[in-house]
């Protein structure tokens, strides 16, 4: 995950300043974080409006992972509607 979204540089740290470091790591630390409760509420919509709580097994759960990002466009235009609402209950 780490990779797919710091694709910079190849995801290496190329600087020598320990400022510099510490801001990429804790950006990165950030947006893994918001990625994976976005995707957090994302499954549980998807869970809880399918009915699927009672149809899970032991596996079904452990095979569950927040850390998707096929739905992530890390590269090219992004639009924000600031009046549209993704939904999410918190």
């Amino acid at each position: 995950m780490n990779h797919f979204i710091f694709f910079r540089k190849s995801g290496e740290v190329s600087s020598n300043h320990l400022e510099k470091q510490e801001l990429l790591v804790l950006a990165l630390h950030l947006l893994q974080n918001s990625l994976v409760y976005v995707n957090t509420l994302m499954i549980q919509r998807v869970v809880t409006e399918n009915g699927l709580m009672d149809r899970f097994s032991k596996d079904d759960y452990r095979a569950l992972n927040p850390l998707i990002h096929a739905h992530v466009n890390p590269h090219g235009k992004f639009e924000l509607d600031m009046d549209k609402n993704l939904g999410l209950a918190i």
